[in-house]
């Protein structure tokens, strides 16, 4: 949609008065959101999701499982780090202005209201509805007679010989709590010991602790069924008497440990890259706990016992009314019970692949481009096998980031490799809780005659980059496929993103010279087409939102959307709020965390944010700029911030086939931002509001107009 031509004067006389910029966005917490609160309002939308009675029950529990998985990760790294602060005596604040400790109080004070709202949701409505369609956890202290003593049995044969008592006493410290796992604490009473005065036994309390084992299921089947359960936890608490012989035992209380997770990782001194990245996997265990989750029915004397001896304080501690772990729910959601779920999403292939019988002749003939999950992502996969097996191929190159476990992808890699090929792979070891995965293909890649490049010093490898080098009579052809998601064919049923091969010359040569600065370690100064982090894509993002000021000012068409996960770098923010002061109409969509305050008058009002937060997780990023008519258009692996604009190597894609961009601006975008009904939209101070269906207006959910028809024509 174009915008509509208007004068400066005419711009001038709409606009509120403008707010003047300072010289620093740095500390305004007028014009800027917090990091982690925005973080945690992405994550109530995840949870909005799990309360929305139209989604099918099963999926809810997805989402109940994902919220808390969410919450994890952001524990073990975000609040964590802010701890670190804090210890540190750490007094520069956040860019918006709060300091560490005010960070922490916010966080805890958002947190727990949505805590209580999610285990309400699933044990006042998920779980009962889930018991009307006959899945069902029971309690223990609910079976009949024959139930338990089945139940005992299993215990005896599959639980008993796995569990470690442990017991505090002199000889005995505090027991090592893993990170997330589950435990059950109870006191045990003792009379090894005698009074002096009176020769009677006197009973003594000392404190021990069980951990649920991780390797044997949360959920116990009870009965035949499959769909009855109760939890592993409560049968080992009916069985505490055989773990404690001639002791007795008191009520077990759960609890739960989160340890900070965060690698720190000195590049300018580690000799051999993998061997410290090890080093750090094996120190992460024992990170400094920042979390306590108990249940609350624990006593407050081992609530402070425990917070005592975790180095805690009481605004660690979150007193949970349900169960913990709810990600261990997800075993109901692999049973076969469709009714219950989302439809299968029935996937296509660009018409361009399947009417050429080479690959690689339909991508000489156009550029490609693909919409996962809505294409199939054996596009992608069968490109690179072709690759692999194809005598012309001499080389092939690329960048993994997350790959999975099982990947084809590598497996095709070390099928090139031995047959002779070329073959180059940029594996991002400190790719965040890939790690160990990646650690591992690293090691076979290298087996298998890989030239294996660990990444770039000081920077994170995070683009997403392929490319084939063929012989076609006496030249040599390139062809690239650049895309906003990993190689992970696992995650690609469940993101959304976008991809793109092209045989474009000066792309060829832009990725050829990218891969040769990646293993030769040396720095590429400049580009011919490609956007690349560090190198030219900050610099040429910004001049693309300055011109499009500039169109605005001169009354010439100007528009900016851009489809990302988060948006938080300051330079950016800062264009955007001039631009907007200029008259430029900028649409937003992103998904997470958004620095950036719109609709505030005379600064931002021109500026509309939107979150869209679905079935899928929406991981594609587009930027559209309308250009006084001459739009263009990229893809990449980038957001807007500073970590992708300064400390990753990204790459960013113009897309030039028309037929492509009128796709991505008139159906991509635009599908998203006529979303009303898994889309909110951010307001000025800083909560969401969900965009509604009017009587004029037809409802429109983005993934689901994609997931009905073929996606690119």
């Amino acid at each position: 949609m174009a915008s509509v031509r208007t004068s400066p004067a005419e711009a001038q006389q709409s606009q509120p008065e403008q707010i003047e910029l300072p010289p620093s966005l740095l500390h305004q917490r007028q014009l800027l959101f917090n990091r982690e609160l925005s973080w945690l309002e992405f994550n109530r939308r995840v949870l909005e999701e799990a309360l929305d009675e139209a989604q099918p029950l099963l999926e809810r529990l997805k989402f109940l499982a994902i919220f808390s998985t969410n919450l994890d990760e952001f524990f073990m790294i975000r609040v964590s780090g802010l701890k670190e602060e804090l210890e540190d005596e750490v007094i520069e604040p956040s860019p918006d202005g709060l300091t560490p400790a005010e960070q922490l109080k916010a966080i805890s004070e958002r947190l727990r209201p949505m805590l209580a709202a999610q285990l309400r949701c699933l044990q006042r409505d998920v779980l009962p509805a889930l018991k009307t369609h006959g899945i069902e956890i029971s309690h223990y202290d609910e079976l009949n007679e024959d139930e338990r003593h089945a139940l005992n049995l299993y215990f005896i044969e599959h639980v008993f010989p796995v569990l470690t008592p442990q017991a505090v006493d002199p000889a005995h410290p505090f027991p090592y709590v893993s990170s997330l796992s589950l435990n059950l604490g109870l006191m045990l009473s003792t009379s090894a010991k005698k009074d002096k005065e009176t020769d009677a036994p006197v009973t003594e309390a000392q404190f021990a602790r069980v951990k649920v084992p991780p390797l044997v299921p949360r959920l116990v089947p009870v009965g035949e069924r499959g769909t009855r359960f109760v939890w592993l936890e409560e049968l080992i608490a009916a069985n505490l008497s055989l773990l404690f012989p001639g002791t007795q035992t008191g009520p077990s209380y759960l609890f739960r440990v989160t340890r900070d997770a965060d690698l720190e990782i000195r590049e300018d001194e580690a000799g051999d890259l993998l061997r410290v990245v090890e080093q750090q996997l094996r120190r992460r265990r024992f990170g400094d706990a920042v979390r306590l989750e108990v249940s609350a029915t624990m006593p407050a004397e081992m609530i402070e016992y425990l917070t005592n001896s975790l180095e805690l304080t009481p605004e660690d501690v979150y007193v949970l009314e349900g169960p913990l772990n709810i990600p261990d729910l997800m075993k109901l959601y692999g049973l076969e019970r469709p009714e219950l779920k989302d439809q299968p999403l029935q996937t296509s292939v660009p018409p361009a692949l399947k009417l050429q019988r080479s690959i690689f002749a339909a991508i000489r003939q156009q550029d490609i481009l693909v919409h996962h999950p809505y294409t199939a992502y054996s596009t992608v996969t069968d490109f690179i096998q072709t690759a692999a097996h194809d005598p012309n191929v001499l080389a092939i190159k690329m960048c993994l980031y997350r790959t999975g476990q099982n990947s084809p992808v590598v497996q095709s890699l070390i099928e090139a490799s031995e047959q002779g090929k070329q073959v180059a792979a940029l594996v991002e070891l400190k790719a965040r809780f890939d790690e160990e995965n990646n650690i591992g293909w690293a090691r076979r890649l290298e087996h298998a005659g890989v030239h294996v490049v660990y990444g770039v010093l000081g920077l994170k490898t995070h683009c997403k980059l392929t490319l084939i080098v063929r012989r076609e009579g006496d030249a040599l052809k390139r062809y690239v496929h650049v895309a906003t998601g990993n190689y992970n064919p696992t995650t690609s049923r469940i993101y959304t993103d976008l991809g793109l091969f092209t045989a474009d010359p000066a792309i060829g040569a832009d990725a050829t010279e990218l891969f040769n600065s990646l293993t030769g370690c040396t720095r590429q100064a400049a580009y011919r087409r490609l956007l690349v982090a560090p190198v030219n894509l900050r610099t040429r993002m910004m001049s693309l939102i300055e011109r499009e000021r500039d169109h605005a000012r001169a009354g010439r068409q100007a528009r900016i959307i851009a489809k990302i996960n988060s948006l938080t770098d300051i330079g950016i923010i800062r264009a955007l709020y001039e631009a907007a002061q200029a008259g430029v109409e900028i649409d937003l969509i992103v998904r997470g965390v958004c620095a950036l305050r719109p609709r505030v008058p005379g600064l931002s009002e021109r500026i509309n944010v939107v979150s869209v937060v679905g079935r899928f997780l929406e991981h594609s990023r587009v930027y559209y700029f309308a250009n006084d008519g001459a739009a263009e258009v990229y893809i990449g692996s980038a957001d807007w911030m500073h970590r992708n604009l300064d400390r990753r190597v990204e790459v960013v894609a113009p897309i030039s086939e028309p037929a492509l961009k009128k796709y991505l601006r008139e159906e991509v975008l635009e599908t998203y931002l006529r979303d009303n009904a898994k889309a909110r939209r951010l307001r000025a101070d800083g909560t969401y509001e969900r965009k509604q269906a009017t009587h004029d207006t037809p409802t429109v959910d983005a993934q689901t107009y994609f997931s009905s028809r073929t996606v690119i024509t």
